[in-house]
This record gives C-alpha cells, sequence and structure tokens, in this order.
C-alpha cells in the first residue's frame, strides 16, 4: 500500500479530523506541514488549485474533503474501523451538521475573538475564503455565536445523556469526531471555552476519551519530498462513470470540479470516474507527473469545461 501522507496545517480543526481517524485506526503516516495562506506551491501540483485543507496524498492519487478522505482510509485500512455497526450512513450524514451548523459560529468565534492577533495576511486570506462569515460583524456577532456554539454543545450533551461513552454506542465512530473537532477549536482558540463547555459534564467526559485516541504514528515529509513521489507512482485506475448519472458525461471529458459552499475554486482536468459517492479527475502537472485528484459527490459541483 501507498504511504499516506497528509498535507495540513497543526491549527487546522478540519485536519484535526483526519489526524484523529488515524489514531483510531493506529496507522502510521507522513506529516507535510502546508503554509496557512495561499500560495501554496508545493500542494498546488497535486490539487490543481483546490485549497481547503487537509489533503491525503497516496502516490499518485489526491483526496481531498474529509467526508472522502475517511472513507479511503477506511477502504484502504478497514480495521479498526471508524464506522462500526453499519453507521457509515450515518457518521457521513452528521457531517453536514459539524461542518456547517457546528463549524460556522465556532469559526466565526475564533476569528473574532482573536483578531488583534491574527497575522493580517491571515485574515485578508479567510476573508476571500470564508464566505459565510461577515468580517465587518464578528465583534457585534459575538454573543449571537455564542448562542450558536452553546446550542450544538448541548446537542452533543444530549446525544449523550444515557451514559453511553461515544454519540453511537460503544465504540468510537466517526460520529464522534464529526462532534469533536469543533470542541477541540474552540479549546485553542476561545479563551473562555473552559467556562463555555463547564456546564456539559458528560461532553467533557467524552472530550477526554477522544482527546486519548491519539494521532497514529506520524512522520515529517517534506512538500518537495511529497511530490517526488507522486512522480515517481502511478495513479490507481478508475471506477468508470456511471451511465444513469443525471449529468450525462463520459468518460475522458473536460470538467471542473468546484466546491459548492466556500473555497469556490475549480479544479479542471479529465473525467475518470463518477459515482453517486465519488468524481475524480486525471490532471497532468509538469511538477508532479501523471495525478488523480478525487472529490465526494455531496457538497460538489461538477461541470464541463
Amino acid at each position: 500500500m501507498a504511504e499516506l501522507i497528509l498535507h495540513h496545517h497543526d491549527p487546522s480543526p478540519f485536519a484535526e479530523k483526519i489526524r484523529l481517524v488515524f489514531g483510531i485506526k493506529g496507522l502510521p503516516w507522513r506529516s507535510v506541514q502546508i503554509p496557512m495562506v495561499m500560495p501554496r506551491p508545493e500542494l498546488m501540483p497535486l490539487t490543481g488549485g483546490y485549497r481547503k485543507v487537509p489533503v491525503l496524498q497516496a502516490g499518485a492519487d489526491v483526496y481531498c474533503d474529509t467526508r472522502l478522505i475517511v472513507r479511503e482510509l477506511e477502504r484502504r485500512c478497514p480495521a479498526p474501523t471508524a464506522f462500526p455497526a453499519g453507521s457509515e450512513g450515518l457518521s457521513l450524514a452528521l457531517a453536514a451538521w459539524s461542518d456547517r451548523s457546528f463549524f460556522d459560529p465556532g469559526a466565526g468565534l475564533s476569528m473574532g475573538l482573536n483578531v488583534a492577533m491574527i497575522p493580517r495576511e491571515v485574515i485578508e486570506d479567510r476573508k476571500g475564503f470564508f464566505n459565510f462569515m461577515d468580517f465587518d460583524r464578528l465583534g457585534s456577532d459575538t454573543p449571537h455565536l455564542f448562542t450558536q456554539f452553546r446550542a450544538n454543545l448541548a446537542l452533543v450533551e444530549r446525544m449523550l445523556a444515557d451514559g453511553r461513552p461515544y454519540l453511537l454506542g460503544e465504540a468510537v465512530s466517526f460520529a464522534d469526531v464529526d462532534a469533536y473537532f469543533p470542541v477541540w477549536m474552540a479549546r485553542g482558540n476561545i479563551g473562555s471555552a473552559a467556562d463555555l463547555l463547564e456546564p456539559f459534564a458528560r461532553l467533557r467526559a467524552w472530550e477526554r476519551r477522544m482527546a486519548a485516541i491519539g494521532h497514529g504514528r506520524r512522520e515529517e515529509l517534506s512538500g518537495h519530498e511529497a511530490l517526488a513521489i507522486a512522480r515517481a507512482a502511478s495513479p490507481l485506475p478508475g471506477a468508470g462513470v456511471d451511465p444513469a448519472d443525471p449529468l450525462g458525461l463520459a468518460a475522458g471529458d473536460r470538467v471542473t470540479v468546484t466546491p459548492d459552499d466556500y473555497g469556490r475554486i475549480p479544479v479542471e482536468g479529465e473525467l475518470l470516474t463518477l459515482t453517486v459517492d465519488e468524481v475524480a479527475i486525471r490532471r497532468e502537472p509538469p511538477e508532479a507527473g501523471e495525478v488523480v485528484v478525487h472529490f465526494p459527490r455531496l457538497g460538489y459541483r461538477i461541470e464541463r469545461a
């Protein structure tokens, strides 16, 4: 199996999702630290411009979005599972809640409460990236953002109300990862996090169990080395194009793939895979050779180039 390379930066809450999955599975992985702001000259050849974090690389295959990354890790390393008791569908459905309803107010608080300490280039970069955030109103919106974040904390507390150790029962799952990463973000970025979490005793005990999982076995790698690994590898064959797909596309068509929420930068390539779950496109950047970039279907718009 190709070694697993995560392109991320340590403060990224979404990268914490995948670092935890590495911990659940006890996997070895290589860590490539990328800049917090654009440009990212050693990552962009691999992704074609996709700018969300993290990105998983396995040889010449590049996987975008945590929802697809966890499914790929499960495919490659099925045990220990991140989806116990058939929980894949529920766990991935909960991502729509945690990635927006829970994350968005937490991100607003993280930016608004720390704006004086955040480098100006980071603020300017995020203004163009987080289209759900009104940077001119972050200060006045702080009370509202606290109400939204507390309401989501209360939901997690209720999920644990019967004394279960994890959200779906006795075993940790990706549903726990979904709910944990905004709490992890709050601990690192909201100065009053201890007071904010104090009323939620079951959540805090669960939080300690989640933190104890760890991040698997990490080893550092440079972006230059990751590009060399891609150049020396060949991507996996595609899964084909579903003839019943409503878009009416065919293998080999030039298409763009674009997130439909924020970070709406299209990635262009030759269509290789189109299923109900995944779209993958072939690209040939000179820095990396032939690579295949994979995205989930949910949350991404696919159009003819």
